[in-house]
């Protein structure tokens, strides 16, 4: 945006590229565990996801799971799962990202158990 002298402040310009490179990486990692995206979710709600996914991992790490096996390839379904409980949830169809989130907390506390 210009400023008062006619430049541009890049200051702005670099946060923003930041903040897209930051946003960039964070789809990256969720679609790389198979997790759908929409393309309109908020920022928050990327970081929000991509927290949950994490949580669930670590729970299928401490309980003795392989994420190597359990978790989709890209689009793929779970190939072998060692254990059903350890495959992290799909997304359905326009669900809202809080549904999501929940329902990946919920998939969380079964793998624990």
């Amino acid at each position: 945006m210009p400023n008062d002298h006619g430049r541009h402040d890049e200051g702005t310009n670099s946060a923003r590229d930041e903040r897209q490179r930051a946003e960039s990486e964070v789809v990256f990692r969720l679609r790389s565990r198979g997790v759908h995206l929409s393309g309109r979710e908020t920022d928050e709600e990327l970081v929000e996801l991509l927290e949950a996914v994490e949580r669930f991992e670590r729970v299928v790490e401490r309980q003795g799971g392989d994420l190597m096996v359990d978790e989709p390839i890209g689009s793929d379904e779970a190939r072998e799962p060692d254990d059903r409980r350890f495959v992290l949830p799909r997304r359905r169809n326009g669900e809202t990202v809080k549904a999501f989130v929940s329902r990946i907390a919920e998939a969380a506390e079964r793998a624990s158990r």
